[in-house]
Formats: structure tokens, sequence, C-alpha cells
């Protein structure tokens, strides 16, 4: 593929931060924005430079200019809005959580592979230096015992919320819920390191009516327990731990950037960071655009059976919980 032209489903900050590297790559551009609101899509395309705004789906799936459809929606329009995009034709990359059930998620990555497209789970994990020192450091602590994970941002929605209000990011209806927003990259990380577990059990905080505002996920490995915690509801110390037989690596900030990477042995106590750009997100939008410029389908599809695997873990162990979504 010669150039990336990005088509944009919806207009919340996390685009504005995809858009922001966009603008500062090579090989990627905004062609064409689709908004429900055309007064939200004509500002947006203003913004980034885009030529052509729509607020009717099939003719904004029908445009030739656009090879690529990014797509940052509630939770639950996922499926069909990748779906719909590749049926047209069009190479996708969606915002995380994937979607919500491991059989739509299966579907999907079969239809992209049997049409031969890109398609992407936008996860910056995947995407960052660090991740990879990560990887190669890993062994020199030995056999993993335990993963301590914990995400937790007050959010101005978790107010909201208390105030009566329905704020999307907490409404079972959307698909929604601390797990499947916070929560979901420390499940991430986990898988991308060590694979699917052998069974994972939610014990979540859930507000009446809604989905979950907090609660700490319990993953069983093969010889390691891993707990992942994630809140809206509070705040604290954001911060990754692996605990093996010869040591433990510390990563800075969590699992949501992996700021940086310390390493400590009985022998060694070792700092890394290949990150010197704090923007995760550029790290994401500089690296798939390379994936995709040199047609690599295979890195981009490897990426895809971790994504199977977590939407898998998250929809039984929501489940277990107790919370539903519609269609469950």
């Amino acid at each position: 593929m010669e150039e990336i032209r990005l088509g944009t489903i919806g207009s919340g900050a996390i685009v504005h931060s995809i858009l922001d590297n966009v603008k500062a790559t090579d090989g990627i551009r905004l062609a064409a924005v689709y908004s429900r609101t055309e007064d939200k899509g004509k500002a947006l395309a203003a913004e980034y430079g885009a030529e052509k705004v729509y607020t009717d789906m099939d003719a904004f799936l029908a445009n030739d200019e656009v090879n690529f459809v990014y797509i940052a929606t509630p939770n639950l329009l996922h499926y069909g809005q990748i779906k719909k995009a590749l049926l047209a034709g069009k190479n996708v990359i969606c915002e995380k959580p994937f979607c919500t059930k491991a059989e739509q998620a299966r579907e999907l990555v079969a239809l992209a592979k049997e049409k031969h497209l890109f398609l992407v789970e936008a996860v910056p994990t995947a995407f960052l230096p660090n991740f990879d020192v990560l990887k190669r450091e890993l062994p020199k602590i030995g056999k993993v015992k335990l993963v301590l994970g914990n995400y937790s941002q007050y959010s101005a929605r978790y107010d909201q919320l208390l105030k009566g209000e329905v704020p999307n990011v907490f409404n079972p209806e959307c698909g929604a819920g601390c797990l499947m927003d916070l929560n979901f990259y420390n499940v991430y990380l986990n898988i991308a390191l060590f694979g699917k577990p052998k069974d994972a059990v939610y014990y979540p905080n859930i507000y009446p009516g809604m989905a979950d505002t907090s609660g700490i996920l319990m993953m069983c490995y093969d010889g390691f327990v891993s707990q992942s915690t994630g809140a809206k509801d509070t705040w604290g110390v954001n911060s990754f731990q692996i605990e093996g037989e010869k040591g433990y690596i510390y990563i800075k900030d969590g699992s949501n950037g992996i700021a940086e990477v310390r390493v400590v042995t009985k022998t060694s106590d070792e700092t890394f960071n290949d990150q010197p750009n704090p923007d995760r997100w550029s790290y994401e939008v500089q690296n798939l655009t390379k994936l995709v410029l040199t047609d690599d389908y295979a890195a981009i599809y490897k990426r895809l059976d971790v994504t199977l695997d977590v939407v898998a873990t998250l929809e039984s162990s929501r489940k277990k919980a107790g919370i539903l979504f519609p269609g469950d």
C-alpha cells in the first residue's frame, strides 16, 4: 500500500489523540469524516484537513478515496461497524475493546483474512518500543510466580453517575464498564506476554443498574496467578509488576503506556526506556503505518491472535460476574 487514506467514525477525545499523530506521520492522512452530527463532522474535518464529511454511513463507505476506516464509537457498535466496513472492502482500525463477544471477534477476523484486508485493534501496547524491551528482559527474572497490575483513574463521569445521570462509560446498554475500559489494558498486557489464562474470575464493584465502576480480575496460569485491578471510582499509583523466582520487573505508570521497564535481580538493577516521546499514540500511529505500507499482514494478523484471547477472557469473566450486555 502506498498511502493510508483514513476515514473516521467517531469524534471523541481519543480520535483527536490519534489524528494529532496522523498529521505528524508520513504515509497516512485523514481523507473523510463520518458523524451523525454534521456540525461535529465539519469541525473535525476542518481541524485535520479532511476533504469530505458524511452523515450517511453507506455514502461514507462508498468513497473510493478512503481505504482505511478508523472506528471510535461505543463498544456495542464496534462489531456491526467493523463488519460493514470490511464488507465494503475497507481495511479497519477499531478502538479497544475490539468487540464484546468472542464469536463476533472470530467472525470478523475470518472475514478480514478472507478478503485480505488489514484489521487492527487500536491498542498502543502492541506497538510500543518498551513492550519489546519487556519481552526481551522477561527471562531474567526466572519462573514467573505473581503478576500485579493496577490502573485506577477517577472519572468525572463517576460524579455524573452519583448525580443520577447515565454516562455511556458505565452503561451496560453500551457494552461498557471498567473491565472493558481501564482494566482492559492490564488484561491485554497479560495475554500479550503469557497467552490466554486457564481461568479468569472477576470481582466487580457494580453501581445499581449499571456496569462495573471498578474491580479485580484474577487470572490463573500454569504455575502463577495474575491480579488485574482497574477503577474509575478511585485513584492511586498505577503500576504493573511481574515477580519471578530470580527477580522482578516493575513497569512505571502501568500497562497503559509502559513508560519505563525496571529489571531487578539479586545481582543487578537496570532501568530501560526506549520511548523518549511520552505520547504513546505516536508509536501506535507510526509503527502501524510502517507495517501497513510494507504490506506486513503477518504482523497485523499475529496481533489479532491476542485480540481473540482478550475478547474471550473479558466475555467469560464479566458474564460469570453477572455483567450482561444486550445480546448476551
